[in-house]
């Protein structure tokens, strides 16, 4: 069995108990890792905390609209958004898609479109990636399995020092400035934490370098950011 560190983790967020414990039961198959918020303040918390990889997002939410969650996530993020509503009115729909959502299911819907609809969102995020597998020198990412490999033995990575590792890699040989990581990986909050960064470089690099203390995958640009080695630096 995979991980649960490894699976695509999937962001819920419903206030109404009896839609929770729906999408629980359909969705815990062992195929992903889920996550739960029952307000919009407590979803926005959970994306910085959670990176999940896919939301469900109600928008009749007790203390925002589900629109604003939208909007407030797209300030930093790219996360898949799929909003499960009773609202089916078109403007709705419509408002929803220009904040920023990626698909829109009204409800109710049936358990076999609404999975058909998360592997639809979770594909075109795959095909997304430049490369889906990262190879340089003694180091390989394979993106769609999130697997890490350094010298031919399987990495395990927490699930933020795989994301810091993802967004390095799909912008390998760029640097990537302390502010954009913090804001992609953390969130706008953070931007004033940079010791977050660095310890997380800190634990990353010791698990993917031969010796971290002079990093060969990872290297930083002092007082900018980091930059991740590319295939054409060899």
């Amino acid at each position: 069995m995979p991980k649960e560190d490894n699976l695509p983790r999937i962001l819920i967020v419903d206030d109404e108990v009896s839609i929770q414990r729906f999408l629980h039961t359909t969705l815990d198959t062992g195929e992903f890792s889920l996550h739960q918020a029952e307000n919009g303040h407590a979803a926005l918390a959970a994306a910085v905390a959670t990176h999940p990889d896919i939301i469900l997002l109600d928008l009749g939410l007790p203390d925002m609209d589900g629109v604003d969650v939208i909007k407030r996530i797209r300030e930093w993020s790219q996360v898949p958004i799929i909003v499960l509503s009773i609202r089916d009115r078109e403007g709705d729909k419509v408002k929803a898609i220009d904040a920023g959502a990626d698909d829109y299911l009204s409800k109710p819907f049936g358990v076999a479109e609404l999975k058909a609809r998360i592997r639809g969102v979770l594909r075109r995020a795959v095909q997304l990636a430049p490369e889906p597998v990262y190879r340089v020198d003694e180091l390989e990412v394979d993106l769609p399995r999130r697997r890490v490999i350094v010298r031919g033995v399987e990495v395990l990575l927490t699930p933020t020092e795989y994301d810091l590792l993802r967004l390095l890699v799909t912008h390998a040989g760029k640097v990537l400035t302390h502010s954009q990581i913090l804001k992609q990986i953390w969130g706008v909050g953070y931007l004033e934490q940079p010791h977050v960064l660095r310890v997380n470089i800190s634990n990353l690099r010791r698990k993917i370098e031969i010796d971290a203390s002079r990093p060969h995958y990872i290297t930083t640009e002092l007082g900018v950011g980091y930059r991740m080695k590319s295939c054409d630096d060899m």
